[in-house]
């Protein structure tokens, strides 16, 4: 079963679900979308899109970042940035310039909390990893680098452009130049076997990262693989590999405290934490999303998804495509959807910190998840039981 998708069901109105507001406005994290990539892998369904022959309009881009983060500031002005993360795509496809400009431009506009952890996504390309020493020069103190498996054969059925060792070379760069980097893997592929999943987790673990993220890889609509499916693992076999994966992680010292993220004690990721314990963050660039509260409201945007199309928004600063307040009755399960990922889950009181309703609204809901055996409240958190990590979808249908 994926823990990516959630069964799109109507929402239920929770009873005497009154907001009573926030008292304060949650931390905030700033995500900025690079949509550009070498080549579109066939199992991607992020806004990504392969690079053309004319290349990337570096600098148009650019431009167009920082105009949007300006006519977004009266949405978070005032308000300490904790963590930001550079996505995509590929956003290591970045001349070294334009990263510093990019961040210069960030640190000119918003107040960086001194600690923030900046994170850069990266390709084990050789080009980009070249540009590694001059990306941390620039103020990234986190690398995650999309590795997915060592193996050609894997990378190959993947469609990745890089190799096994490229792959390698691009770790041992990347922890010459970082303490804090992420490694992206993924299980569950065309032919891989628990022995092929093994000597993937042996190779991770030997570099020693910081963070490990293991996806199991799944058919997502819109893709190539969804329109033409490659022979993938029965699904027993893929709970099977998902169980070696934690086992194996656990062995080895690693902490698993999110469906798919494992980390060394104090090494998780501050800028997903955010999103999952439903904090605010600001999102700018091609198909960015964004959620900001204030005392009244939670508001979710969407920056317009086409390069093309952002790019021509600055025109008239109109980068925000669609923009919604969160109903009353979608915030219980918004805020589970995110929260029950996290293996010890959260504290209770936290829920009405973020939604500014009462748990009351949702104590019939806890009950019978409880009741199932999916949820654990006790010790004053609400947490996924195991059988609740395992079937995450069931657990959440409960705030549906």
């Amino acid at each position: 079963m994926s823990d990516r998708r959630v069964i799109p069901l109507r929402p239920a109105v929770p009873q005497g679900a009154a907001a009573s507001g926030l008292s304060a406005p949650p931390p905030l994290a700033l995500y900025v979308h690079f949509p550009w990539c070498v080549r579109k892998c066939p199992y991607c369904d992020f806004n990504s899109h392969a690079v053309q022959h004319e290349g990337i309009p570096e600098t148009a881009y650019l431009d167009a970042l920082v105009a949007d983060l300006e006519s977004a500031l009266p949405a978070v002005w005032g308000r300490r940035v904790g963590s930001v993360f550079i996505g995509g795509g590929t956003p290591s496809l970045l001349s070294e310039a334009g990263l510093d400009r990019l961040l210069a431009d960030i640190r000119a506009r918003l107040p960086l909390d001194p600690m923030a952890e900046i994170t850069l996504e990266a390709n084990p390309g050789t080009v980009e990893a070249a540009r590694f020493a001059s990306y941390r020069a620039s103020g990234i103190n986190r690398l995650s680098l999309g590795i997915q498996s060592f193996d050609d054969r894997f990378l190959h059925a993947l469609g990745r452009i890089h190799s096994g060792a490229d792959a390698r070379r691009a770790v041992e760069l990347a922890l010459t130049h970082f303490e804090r980097v992420n490694l992206d893997l993924m299980y569950a592929l065309p032919g891989q076997h628990a022995t092929d999943l093994a000597a993937d987790l042996a190779t991770a673990i030997d570099f020693g990262p910081e963070h490990l993220s293991c996806y199991h890889l799944t058919l997502e609509p819109n893709t190539a693989f969804h329109s033409d499916p490659p022979p993938l693992p029965d699904p027993d076999t893929a709970a099977d590999m998902q169980e070696q994966v934690e086992a194996t992680l656990a062995d080895a010292g690693y902490v698993h405290y999110e469906t798919s993220a494992f980390s060394r004690p104090g090494g998780a990721c501050r800028h997903n934490l955010n999103y999952w314990t439903f904090g605010d963050y600001l999102g700018i660039g091609a198909g960015a999303h964004g959620k900001l509260s204030d005392h009244e409201k939670v508001v979710r945007q969407m920056r317009h998804k086409h390069p093309g199309a952002y790019l021509a928004a600055r025109h008239d600063d109109s980068f925000i495509q669609t923009q919604h307040t969160v109903g009353t009755e979608d915030l219980p399960f918004e805020f589970m959807m995110n929260a029950l990922r996290l293996i010890d889950g959260v504290p209770t009181d936290l829920f009405q910190a973020r939604t500014g309703l009462p748990l009351a609204v949702v104590e019939a809901r806890l009950i019978e998840a409880r009741r199932q055996g999916l949820l654990e409240t006790d010790d004053g958190r609400i947490r996924p039981s195991a059988k609740g990590q395992r079937f995450l979808n069931d657990l959440l249908q409960h705030f549906l």
